[in-house]
């Protein structure tokens, strides 16, 4: 958060989200979207959404590995990759975003896997690790430039 908010990523995402402008946050990348973080001590995010990241209740943690996702019905970005796995490695998530378009895993408890609201999209797991899926993914994405 400290590089991001030197750069004033902050107030370059929302400017983007308000403008409609597709944009989307992968792994960290996510977490950072949201208003908080319990990773090594309470950190602000870019509250783009109001809810907060924290360590997952795992028996194993990092996360790390193939996992597979329920997506929505509604959702974009998983079309035609509605049964497929995607690679994760985390620690912490967040568990839900009202509102939105949400994907779900699981990993010792459930937890927002991705989630799609409005121009803005997420995704806790690699999709650029996540072989043919992962890549179906990405070019659903890019359909929204």
């Amino acid at each position: 958060m400290n590089g991001l908010n030197k750069i004033k990523a902050a107030e370059v995402i929302h400017a983007r989200f308000k403008q409609s402008r597709p944009t989307i946050g992968i792994c960290i990348g996510m977490q950072v979207l949201f208003a908080d973080s319990d990773e090594n001590g309470i950190h602000s995010g870019i509250n783009m959404w109001p809810t907060s990241v924290r360590k997952l209740h795992a028996p194993i943690l990092p996360h790390m590995g193939w996992n597979s996702v329920e997506p929505d019905s509604h959702s974009a970005l998983f079309a035609g990759v509605e049964g497929e796995s995607f690679y994760f490695v985390h620690s912490y998530a967040a568990r839900e975003l009202p509102g939105a378009v949400n994907t779900y895993a699981t990993h010792g408890e459930k937890f927002l896997a991705a989630t799609e609201d409005g121009a803005l999209s997420a995704t806790q797991f690699h999709p650029e690790k996540s072989g043919r899926a992962g890549l179906v993914l990405i070019k659903n994405w890019s359909k929204t430039l």
